[in-house]
């Protein structure tokens, strides 16, 4: 708040935990810990209106897991919308569709209901495509991710031979994974990677997903600054697979933010370190080429 910056808190179950977690508590309204996230999402609502208005809003989920166009996800939304203002009336609310938050899922999103709990913002994440931006990602269910490296963006920077060549000795070091299921994994990324280099993406496929948001937002006369692209980032590539550093991240970020932007919508960077962040994982300092793909300035 003291740097100007408006704040999102934004609640995120752990799909990890055996007992708390989104199945138990926001998967439908008859979940078994339902009632309980609802009195959550109140208590926030209640303790955040203390702040300046318009400056933190709170957004209830994280990525509902429910289908884009589920009505099941459009009651629990209701639900929590109904609990946050009955703490608050003035606290902005944050409302996304279904399915992840992706895109689709806002494209989906009936926003005329909503209209009785404004102030109200919409949300979206973006990470496509994920070939890119999750190679290598240990938490994604199919095996082709856990194996992909050196996806180059755009894909015209690199080639099927080069990337491939990187799966395989990434694979190699994997002595946890039996050989046929390796040899499995393996055609699967094959198959998808030849797809991938075929289609050719580049900034044009960002611009056509992003751009259904905004189609969506013209089209219920939203305007664009009240959509807050809320996530999105990419995994690093695993420097021992590669024969040098490589500017695709960045090239990557650079070109999500810029559509956005171009698209008059806010947003936020997932996330500060870890594999998808803008600092050293162990030194904590700040990426030079993250800071210039999120168009920031370094600090003198």
């Amino acid at each position: 708040l003291d740097a100007d910056l408006g704040i999102i808190v934004n609640v995120q179950a752990n799909g990890a935990t055996h007992y708390w977690n989104p199945d138990r508590m926001v998967s439908s309204t008859a979940a078994p810990e339902f009632a309980a996230y609802r009195a959550l999402v109140g208590t926030l609502a209640g303790r955040l209106q203390r702040f300046a208005q318009g400056m933190v809003a709170l957004e209830p989920v994280n990525e509902p897991p429910q289908s884009c166009s589920s009505n099941v996800w459009s009651n629990v939304q209701a639900a929590l919308l109904t609990a946050a203002r009955a703490s608050s009336s003035a606290l902005p609310l944050v409302v996304t569709g279904g399915c992840g938050s992706m895109v689709s899922g806002l494209a989906a999103l009936d926003p005329e209901p909503l209209a009785a709990f404004e102030p109200i913002l919409f949300t979206f994440h973006f990470y496509e495509p994920y070939l890119f931006s999750h190679q290598g990602a240990p938490w994604m269910r199919e095996p082709v991710y856990r194996a992909l490296n050196n996806v180059p963006w755009p894909a015209s920077a690199g080639s099927l031979e080069q990337t491939l060549a990187s799966v395989r000795a990434r694979m190699a070091d994997d002595i946890e994974t039996s050989e046929a299921d390796k040899q499995a994994a393996y055609a699967e990324t094959e198959r998808v990677l030849k797809v991938y280099f075929d289609a050719r993406p580049d900034r044009w496929f960002i611009d056509k997903y992003i751009g259904q948001a905004r189609d969506w937002a013209d089209s219920h006369g939203i305007a664009p600054g009240r959509i807050i692209m809320g996530e999105f980032g990419a995994l690093r590539t695993d420097a021992r697979y590669v024969a040098a550093p490589n500017p695709d991240r960045a090239r990557y970020i650079a070109d999500v933010r810029q559509s956005a932007e171009a698209s008059g919508f806010p947003w936020a960077f997932w996330d500060l370190f870890d594999g998808m962040g803008m600092m050293d994982d162990t030194t904590r300092a700040l990426d030079p080429a993250m800071v210039e793909a999120l168009g920031l300035r370094m600090a003198k």
